[in-house]
C-alpha cells in the first residue's frame, strides 16, 4: 500500500477516505491517480467539482468524492493548506468521523485516538468472544472502548495500523490463517468454534429492484445529450442520459406509451428506436438492484446542447454508463 510508512495528512485523509467501503486492491489505482493529478491539498482544492468526480468515477459512493473536495477547499481557505492537529479539529471537516480523524490523529500527529475499521471490529469481537453486533451504537462504543483501552499510546500509529493489518492478512473475513495465528492461544473465537460467527453484524435492509431505461438519442453526426442528476439520491451531480424509471421491465411497446418517456421526449423527433443490449446490465448498489437498458433513437433532433463523443467522455457519469459509452462503437471512435 502507497500510503504505508507516510505521515503526511493529506495522504493518510486520501487512502483513508477511498478505502471507506472500497477494497484495498479497488482503492489503490485510484489514490495513485488522484496524487498524480493532485499532488497536494491545494492542487484538490483548486480542481473543479466536475474534475473531482469524474477522477473518481467507478469507486461508488460519490458523495465521498464531493466531501474529499469539500475538506480540501476548507482546509486551504481555513488552514492555509494544513490540516489540523487535533482529533476535534479533524472532525469539524466534511465527511471526516471518528475512524478518520483518529488514523489521521494517530499516524501523522502520534495522538493517542483509536482506530475501529472493520479489521478491528473483526479481531476484537474474535480474540474476545464478542458476540455485540458491531454496526449498532452500542457496539460502536463497545469496541472503541476496547481498542483505546488496548491502544499502546506511545506508538499509537503503528499500532493502529498494524491492528489493521493483522485482521486484512491473518484475521480475515473469510478462511482466516488461526494454525499459523500468534493469537490462537487467547483468541476465545478459536477456543469456542466461533471463528465463522464473528463478528455479528444485524442484517441489512431489503434490496428493491429498478429497471433504468435511458433513452440515447442520437443525431445523423453521432452527437447525444445528457442531464445532471440532483445532488440527492443516488450517483448525485453526475451525468446520465435521460431516464424511465420502472418498477417492472419495459419492452419497445410499453417504453413508448409510458407517461415518462412521452414526457420526456415530447420536443424530439427521430426515426427508429431499438434496444442496444438484448438482457439488461445488472448494477448493484447498497440498497438497490438495477436493471440497466439502454434505448437508441437515431437520427434524433432535439433541443439543448449537443454532445459529440469527446465531449461526452469528458463527464463524471456512473459507471454502468461508463460502461456503454466505451462499448458503442460510435462514441469510442
Amino acid at each position: 500500500m502507497p500510503w504505508r510508512g507516510s505521515r503526511n495528512p493529506y495522504l493518510i485523509w486520501l487512502s483513508e477516505i477511498m478505502l471507506q467501503q472500497t477494497q484495498v486492491s479497488q482503492g489503490t489505482p485510484y489514490y495513485e491517480a488522484f496524487v498524480a493529478n493532485y499532488p497536494d491539498v491545494g492542487a484538490l482544492a483548486h480542481a473543479t467539482e466536475e474534475e473531482v468526480l469524474k477522477l473518481w468515477q467507478g469507486l461508488g459512493y460519490y458523495s465521498r468524492a464531493r466531501n474529499l473536495h469539500a475538506t480540501a477547499k476548507k482546509v486551504v481557505s481555513e488552514y492555509h493548506g494544513v490540516f489540523p492537529a487535533t482529533y476535534k479539529g479533524l472532525l469539524g471537516l466534511p465527511g471526516i468521523g471518528d475512524y478518520t480523524a483518529s488514523a489521521i490523529a494517530s499516524i501523522c500527529y502520534d495522538l493517542p485516538t483509536a482506530v475501529v475499521d472493520g479489521n478491528v471490529f473483526r479481531v476484537l469481537s474474535r480474540i474476545f468472544g464478542i458476540d455485540e453486533p458491531i454496526n449498532t451504537p452500542k457496539g460502536a462504543r463497545l469496541f472503541k472502548a476496547l481498542a483505546q483501552e488496548l491502544l499502546d499510546v506511545n506508538r499509537p500509529g503503528e499500532h493502529n495500523q498494524a491492528l489493521m493489518e493483522f485482521g486484512a492478512l491473518q484475521c480475515k473475513p473469510k478462511n482466516p490463517s488461526c494454525t499459523t495465528c500468534p493469537l490462537a492461544d487467547i483468541c476465545q473465537a478459536q477456543a469456542h468454534g466461533l471463528v465463522a460467527d464473528l463478528p455479528v453484524k444485524l442484517k441489512k435492509v431489503k434490496v428493491t429492484e429498478h429497471h433504468f431505461n435511458f433513452i440515447v438519442p442520437l443525431t445523423a453526426h453521432g452527437a447525444t445529450t445528457m442531464e445532471l442528476r440532483s445532488d440527492k439520491g443516488i450517483w448525485p451531480k453526475l451525468y446520465q442520459f435521460p431516464l424511465v424509471d420502472s418498477t417492472i421491465s419495459l419492452t419497445h411497446e410499453t417504453l413508448l406509451s409510458s407517461i415518462d418517456f412521452l414526457f420526456i421526449t415530447q420536443d424530439w423527433q427521430w426515426s427508429t428506436m431499438r434496444r442496444y443490449n438484448p438482457e439488461p446490465y445488472v448494477h448493484r448498489l447498497t440498497h438497490k438492484k438495477l436493471f440497466v437498458t439502454f434505448w437508441l433513437l437515431n437520427e434524433a433532433s432535439f433541443p439543448g446542447d449537443l454532445l459529440h463523443p469527446e465531449a461526452l467522455k469528458a463527464l463524471p457519469v456512473p459507471v454502468i454508463i461508463e460502461r456503454f459509452i466505451s462499448e458503442f462503437t460510435p462514441f469510442r471512435s
